[in-house]
């Protein structure tokens, strides 16, 4: 910036500068009278001394104040490009592994299933290698439906798929996990999934299992299912129909046409992983979806231990909305419908900012959803500001093999300047951390850019 740059208003720097100027001149002020007639007036008026000494600590409270925003200002600058602060990042990453002062990046736990979560996770790895995906163990469908009967182990795919999205291996490798079988016993049984299934039964429990798993396969972060026990998803319908099982329960609705009234789990009370619970306590953001929101999202929350931890916690939570409503789940539902439905099952204030998708969709792809009787989520910003929800659009749509998906680089982006802004712009902690990530953010804009 140039030096008339600094003078223009909205910058918001120049009343720190101000003020610091004003707490230096009473700090000044206040000690060289205190020192020049304070032993004078001691034993004849301490009236005098002690307002002198009133305004030296006036002055350093002012004074701090002044610094303290004066930075908040200078760092929104840099995040927003007005100043240009040079900083190697790859040299800053050497300082935060040599120094222990970051882990990459801030803490970070994403909650949900299906194909959503895992796109979400691999752009988020690319900010940061302190993430904890808590994963649903609901499914009951496809190939882990039937590892799942014929085994008696959780349903494995949806943690493989978070486990794939965190790794780093070849794409030789990545193939072979999610090849499935075209014949036989084995058919549309995943390669991962067996992979999986052979881990748990070399271990004490299916935790173990998941750990061993991330560890062969280099995971950033961690991936933890919500719980170890055997729970069966089930919903009522506004019919008054109890369906049971994840995969039957969008195929009943669109059967009886009523919409889901409320889901729960059975067991009712089981126990969330200790490690789970503490990520939640521990975390800077807290991450729910994208995914099917009454078969992925909701049932990680009807975990107890889950939804009063996320009640207690001080981290920002934030929820990403689904691009297109779900035939069978969220029919007709907008962004706060679906909001409205976290809200009615696990309580008010689970959500502080939700993420929502603002772009259009092509005519071409806008009439193959409406076959379907899907259509992008209204994003309705009144009755979500009712709710007392913040908001952040964006555009982040991908075509992926004839299907809508959120771009995952362009998601992981939004979410991370979110919390910059949210959470980590207000923690002096955090100030490393803030650099590291807008360097991340300017590079990863620049590579998009290029391409």
């Amino acid at each position: 910036m140039k030096l008339v740059d600094w003078i223009r208003p909205g910058i918001k720097v120049k009343r720190w500068v101000m003020l610091g100027i004003l707490g230096i001149m009473l700090i000044t002020f206040g000690l060289s009278e205190t020192i020049n007639k304070g032993r004078f007036y001691y034993y004849s008026n301490k009236g005098y001394v002690a307002f002198y000494l009133f305004l030296v600590v006036t002055g350093v409270f002012i004074l701090y104040m002044a610094v303290a925003q004066g930075m908040k200002s200078i760092l929104s600058l840099i995040n927003k490009g007005y100043l240009n602060v040079s900083l190697d990042s790859r040299k800053l990453g050497n300082l935060i592994y040599e120094k222990r002062l970051l882990v990459k990046g801030p803490k970070i736990v994403a909650i949900g299933g299906g194909t959503g979560l895992s796109t979400m996770l691999r752009g988020l790895k690319s900010y940061t290698s302190n993430i904890t995906a808590i994963v649903t163990v609901a499914d009951d469908g496809g190939g882990s439906g039937d590892l799942r009967e014929d085994l008696g182990i959780l349903p494995p795919g949806d943690i493989r798929n978070c486990i794939l999205a965190l790794s780093d291996t070849e794409p030789i490798m990545e193939e072979l996990l999610q090849y499935r079988f075209k014949d036989g016993r084995l058919k549309n049984q995943s390669f991962g999934n067996l992979f999986l299934a052979a881990m748990d039964g070399m271990s004490n429990n299916f935790e173990e299992a998941v750990n061993k798993m991330s560890s062969v396969l280099a995971v950033t972060g961690r991936v933890i299912p919500v719980t170890l026990e055997d729970v069966v998803l089930k919903a009522k319908l506004k019919n008054g129909v109890v369906v049971e099982g994840e995969s039957n329960i969008p195929e009943a609705v669109i059967q009886y046409q009523s919409q889901i009234e409320n889901i729960f789990i059975s067991p009712s009370e089981v126990n969330a992983l200790k490690d789970a619970l503490d990520a939640i306590m521990e975390a800077d953001a807290i991450i729910l979806g994208p995914g099917s929101l009454y078969t992925s999202v909701i049932p990680n929350l009807l975990v107890n231990d889950i939804s009063n931890a996320l009640k207690k916690t001080k981290a920002l939570k934030l929820y990403v909305s689904n691009i297109m409503t779900q035939p069978g789940e969220t029919d007709g539902f907008s962004v706060s419908d679906h909001i409205k439905a976290i809200s009615k099952h696990v309580g008010e204030n689970i959500v502080d900012y939700t993420v929502v998708n603002t772009e259009k969709i092509s005519g071409e792809f806008h009439d193959k959803y409406s076959e379907k009787t899907s259509e992008l989520v209204n994003v309705d910003e009144d009755e979500i500001k009712k709710l007392g929800v913040g908001i952040t659009k964006g555009d982040f749509i991908q075509i992926k093999n004839g299907f809508v998906r959120h771009d995952s680089d362009k998601l992981a982006a939004i979410l991370i300047e979110t919390i910059m802004d949210k959470k980590l712009f207000y923690d002096r902690k955090k100030i490393i951390e803030y650099f590291y990530l807008s360097e991340r953010l300017k590079e990863n804009k620049m590579k998009t850019n290029r391409e």
